[in-house]
């Protein structure tokens, strides 16, 4: 399939750069954004060269939710067009092995919301926000922002946050541990890069397993999560990055990991 205009994808080095690419619609999701996000996604995450991936919005908005404005037939079946279609997308985040970031430009809104929360580390513009529009218009949160959402800034102020419809500023967001760091507007892309830069630096295996380690822990006890980590460890104590990590600490050198 070739790349959809709606989402593009660019390299600089070892990071990619994925942009929702409906600057008219504020990235509102229709079909082909849908489709195309996948395929990005998947041709990204399945690049070995690629060891960071960045995901931002062309425009104004990083994403200003489901296009509502999308022909939508009358006997259309909500919770199957979330689970095939949009499901696969957020997963796509969530599993990946190696780190996204959400650089936030202006909206993330509605489902916009949930893939900005599915990365791993989110960068915000000072004039961003995170917004759950849904008790205006009749509809819950999807895409697993009541998950994200509950998961880290707790359930009582998850609620408020979505029976509200308020709108978190990239300041607000920093508090609540929904970003990691709030920058100028416009050097939001700028800074995403040397975080993005910063963390090819690192062992590709160290941060595809303890991602992995992090995300089996949410739905883990004790027991169990020391029990993964025991297992994930013992892949990266025989991995080639480790004993060369093991030479470059004891030659004091920088480490040139391969991912192997």
């Amino acid at each position: 399939m070739p790349e959809s205009s709606s989402v593009t994808t660019s390299t600089n080095g070892a990071v990619a750069v994925i942009r929702f690419n409906r600057p008219d619609k504020l990235n509102a999701f229709d079909e082909s954004q849908r489709t195309a996000f996948r395929y990005a996604a998947e041709r990204v995450n399945s690049n070995d060269d690629i060891r960071v991936v960045i995901l931002t919005g062309e425009g104004r908005a990083f994403s200003a939710g489901a296009d509502l404005t999308e022909l939508m037939p009358d006997d259309l079946d909500v919770e199957e067009g979330l689970i095939q279609s949009y499901k696969p997308a957020l997963m796509a985040i969530t599993e990946a092995p190696k780190p996204w970031i959400s650089a936030i430009n202006g909206a993330a809104a509605g489902i916009g919301s949930a893939f900005a929360m599915a990365c791993d580390l989110t960068v915000m513009g000072k004039g961003a926000y995170i917004y759950q529009a849904f008790s205006a218009i009749g509809l819950i949160p999807d895409g697993g922002a009541t998950w994200h959402l509950a998961h880290t800034v707790g359930r009582k102020r998850a609620y408020e946050l979505i029976a509200l419809g308020t709108k978190l500023g990239a300041q607000d967001c920093l508090s609540l541990g929904l970003c990691n760091k709030v920058v100028n507007d416009d050097e939001l892309l700028e800074q995403s890069m040397l975080l993005a830069q910063q963390l090819c630096q690192k062992a590709p295996l160290s941060l595809r397993y303890a991602k992995e380690a992090l995300n089996q822990a949410m739905h883990s006890d004790l027991s169990q999560t020391i029990n993964h980590e025991a297992k994930l460890q013992n892949i990266c104590a025989h991995s080639n990055d480790a004993k060369e990590g093991s030479r470059a600490f004891l030659a004091k050198r920088p480490a040139k990991f391969t991912g192997s």
